[in-house]
């Protein structure tokens, strides 16, 4: 199984994590939201996978290209 990783594209405070361990998401799926300069940002899943790990809580300030998430593929 296949390890995929979950990136923020930005820098920003995550607002709202959409996903639980054990949830399926699709390419493109939505993970969690980050807000950046009064903007909500989606980070988005880049493959198919089922959620394993969530590495940051709502709050928390990520950088980017910082791995939010994992998934199994």
């Amino acid at each position: 199984m296949a390890e995929i990783k979950v990136e923020s594209e930005i820098t920003g405070k995550v607002w709202k994590i959409e996903v639980g361990i054990g949830d399926r998401l699709e390419e493109d799926d939505p993970a969690m939201i980050l807000e950046s300069m009064k903007m909500e940002i989606p980070v988005l899943a880049p493959a198919a996978g089922t959620v394993r790990e969530i590495l940051v809580r709502e709050e928390d300030a990520v950088e980017e290209g910082q791995v939010v998430a994992l998934l199994d593929g």
